[in-house]
């Protein structure tokens, strides 16, 4: 497993917010972080669409370094209601935006 630092994987991600704001029409967005279960660290992006917010994620192993590596290449798009599902088994980020 190749372990990265935590901060070049948010700055690889924030290098995408322009092309994906202008590209895909966005209000806003932004970084997302979340500590899981079992050293998981969830990191991908908050993005805002028409007056919606989502959170876009993959999984990542965190180290005792606090490092990260890619568990697998699946992006999840969690919608902010609490009463909508998670999409889940995406390829890339771009597949979930298209889908906005």
């Amino acid at each position: 497993m190749d372990f990265s630092p935590r901060e070049e994987v948010l700055s690889e991600l924030q290098q995408s917010f322009t092309s994906y704001i202008e590209k895909y029409n966005l209000d806003d967005i932004g970084l997302f972080e979340e500590q899981g279960e079992n050293q998981q660290y969830h990191v991908g992006y908050t993005v805002k669409k028409n007056g919606k917010t989502y959170h876009i994620h993959t999984p990542y192993q965190l180290n005792e370094h606090g490092e990260l590596a890619a568990l697998n290449h699946e992006w999840v798009a969690e919608p902010d209601d609490p009463n909508k599902k998670d999409a889940h088994s995406y390829q890339d980020v771009d597949s979930i935006l298209r889908t906005l």
